[in-house]
């Protein structure tokens, strides 16, 4: 049996998503809560600020590993990494935002030998050079946090629920954007979700303040036989956290986006939307909520989630990484 890997989290304390009343919990329960739990891992965590000096774990740890490559969660320098044998891999947060946040020279400075995130490759490549190596890991869906949902024929069945950011849909806002705040816009990254709204049988909430009203999302979704996910660009954590809360998810999947690597079937495990299906697709399901074949679909939909998308499976994943990289 192998041993158990060493790994030191470092990260700054003052990092947001690491902290307890944060609304948003994915980072927290994927770097104190799954990793943790595997059993191939022995976990120590050392809390920073600007700086840290590796000399404090050397001999202690096998793999180091940041939050992100970005100085609001990761320390700005690991002090005496260029002399450090020790792998450094981190997760990285969206690729379009790697030249606002210097996020290749943060990778240069501190010598990452691997980043991992949820993009497939032809994403992150668009922002980063080749030379920096990445790794897929699918991360962020808590498994305990969908052991129990509502079965599908108790739910909201004549709406199909909606949520996340949108965009401005008026053409001087659309303008402004394209000039003054070009691929980063909510309808850029967010045009068909964005559509979606105006369609009379989708509900759209949004959150009040930095959270949905009085109900955690694995709560509100699971109230809704059917829910959307559409993001332009590429797929995010509502595409596998809707299909594990046991809705029939109608994904945005396309050439674009690249979704395909998250192993969705059409009509199988999920049902596949575009610009051009989108309302024809909602509208077979809106005609006939009653068809047993829904049900079929978003059942199929939530074990293969379960089966192959959680926090766990990440981890294993980002095991067998760190393994490769301390040979």
């Amino acid at each position: 049996m192998n041993k158990k890997i060493d790994v030191a989290l470092i990260y700054k304390k003052s990092y947001n998503y690491f902290q307890p009343e944060h609304f948003d919990r994915t980072s927290y329960d994927f770097f104190f809560n799954a990793l943790k739990r595997n059993e191939r891992l022995n976990i120590s965590y050392h809390p920073c600020e600007k700086k840290f000096d590796i000399s404090k774990i050397k001999n202690k740890c096998d793999v180091i590993l940041l939050p992100n490559n970005r100085t609001d969660g990761s320390p700005d320098v690991l002090i005496d990494i260029k002399n450090s044998n020790i792998p450094v891999v981190s997760r990285t947060g969206d690729p379009h935002d790697a030249k606002k946040y210097n996020q290749t020279e943060f990778c240069e400075i501190n010598k990452i030998d691997c980043l991992f995130s949820n993009h497939p490759d032809s994403y992150i490549y668009k922002y980063y050079p080749k030379k920096i190596k990445h790794k897929t890991i699918i991360y962020g869906l808590e498994p305990e946090l969908y052991q129990n949902v509502p079965t599908f024929k108790t739910r909201i069945k004549n709406r199909i629920l909606i949520t996340g950011k949108m965009g401005r849909t008026d053409l001087r806002n659309r303008i402004a954007n394209y000039i003054l705040n070009p691929g980063r816009s909510g309808w850029y990254l967010y045009k068909l979700r964005t559509l979606c709204t105006k369609l009379n049988y989708v509900e759209y909430r949004g959150m009040k303040g930095k959270k949905y009203v009085d109900e955690d999302y694995p709560t509100y979704t699971s109230k809704y036989r059917a829910i959307i996910a559409a993001t332009t660009f590429y797929p995010t954590l509502k595409y596998w956290e809707n299909a594990a809360a046991g809705c029939l998810t109608f994904m945005e999947i396309t050439k674009k986006n690249d979704g395909y690597f998250l192993g969705y079937k059409d009509n199988e495990t999920a049902i596949f939307i575009d610009e051009k299906n989108y309302k024809e697709k909602f509208q077979q399901y809106i005609n006939d909520p009653d068809n047993p074949k829904w049900e079929k679909i978003a059942n199929a939909g939530r074990e293969y989630t379960m089966n192959n998308l959680t926090n766990d499976t990440a981890v294993n994943e980002l095991v067998k990484l760190m393994r490769e990289l301390i040979k």
